[in-house]
Parts: C-alpha cells; sequence; structure tokens
C-alpha cells in the first residue's frame, strides 16, 4: 500500500482520469469520494495513514465541488488533533473553460492544508507558452501551484488533452519526490 493518497471527486469522469494520472506518477492509492460526498470504508484510515495527501475535484462555479467541501467539511475531526500536520499536500482540478476559476479551487485545497498544518508542493513545470506549444503540450493551461486541466463541456473524459494528463502525471512524481526528500 502507498503512503501517498489521492483523495478526490468527479462529476463526469475527467477529474477521474486526473486523479488516476497523478496516482501514475506518485504510485499513490486512489480515494474516490463518491456521488454523495463520503469516503469508502476504511476512507479515513487510509488518509491517516498516508505521508502525502493530493486533492483532486472539478472546479464548479468558481470552486470545488460539493462533494469535495462535504469531504473537506468532515475533516475537521482530523484537524481537531491536528492528525495530518506535517503530512504534504498537493491538488489538481479541471474545469470546462480554460480559465475556469480553477485557482479559487487549488486556493481552496492550499487553505484546507495549510489549516491542517500542512506542507504544501506546486507543480514544478514551467507553462507551455511559446508560439510552438499546443493543447497537447504540458502545463499548457499554466498553473503553479497545482495542475490544472481543461476538457471542453462536450469532451468525454477520453477526449482530454494529453498535455494535462502529462502534467498530473508530473505533480504525481513531483509529490512522490518531496516525500521521498522528507523521509531522509
Amino acid at each position: 500500500m502507498s503512503d501517498i493518497v489521492v483523495v478526490f471527486h468527479s462529476g463526469y469522469g475527467h477529474t477521474q482520469r486526473l486523479a488516476q494520472a497523478v496516482a501514475d506518477g506518485a504510485q499513490a492509492q486512489l480515494l474516490p469520494i463518491d456521488a454523495d460526498g463520503n469516503l469508502p470504508p476504511g476512507g479515513w484510515e487510509v488518509i491517516a495513514a498516508a505521508r502525502a495527501i493530493i486533492f483532486g475535484a472539478p472546479t464548479y462555479m468558481g470552486g470545488p465541488s460539493w462533494q469535495f467541501k462535504k469531504f473537506a467539511d468532515a475533516s475537521s475531526k482530523p484537524w481537531y488533533v491536528q492528525a495530518w500536520k506535517d503530512k504534504l499536500f498537493a491538488g489538481f482540478t479541471n474545469s470546462a473553460a480554460m480559465n475556469g476559476d480553477k485557482f479559487a479551487t487549488i486556493q481552496y485545497f492550499w487553505t484546507l492544508a495549510m489549516q491542517h498544518g500542512g506542507l504544501w508542493v506546486g507543480l514544478g513545470v514551467l507553462p507551455s507558452n511559446d508560439k510552438a506549444a499546443t493543447r497537447n503540450s504540458p502545463n499548457f493551461v499554466g498553473g503553479y501551484a497545482g495542475a490544472l486541466a481543461t476538457s471542453p463541456t462536450d469532451a468525454s473524459s477520453s477526449e482530454m488533452a494529453k498535455g494535462d494528463l502529462e502534467t498530473a502525471r508530473a505533480l504525481g512524481e513531483r509529490v512522490a519526490a518531496a516525500a521521498a526528500k522528507i523521509a531522509r
């Protein structure tokens, strides 16, 4: 079992694909939040045992999905005893528009991590911002604080940009590398 966990909610499958890419990069365990905002049985114990927690949710109306917010509110029990203090944290999100207020979701994740006394790991990938860049270039959306993805409203999760998935994988790899350095 991995000591890195990806806690995520996905409404239409796009964020789930990102979560899988992050988990592949970090060799992490996936922990999905269901449609009612609940973790699977044993989920809280998995998070408690993890050294790193990576948050993921779609950006809806300028913030994470309500299902993720329900999980965040329920995390007040471990917060009260500082159970997640000094764990590593990171985050990723997806929305339909190129901007889509994704940074507000990443900021929400960061604030939640800081409230828990955590240590934030940013993306560490320069944006693809030259004329040769395409939608399939890594970090085309240009995030720094976390992995950002864009999926048009009429695109299925199988049509996601390869660059977004590569960026998510890179985030997972960076969290795993940071966790290894801290473990020394």
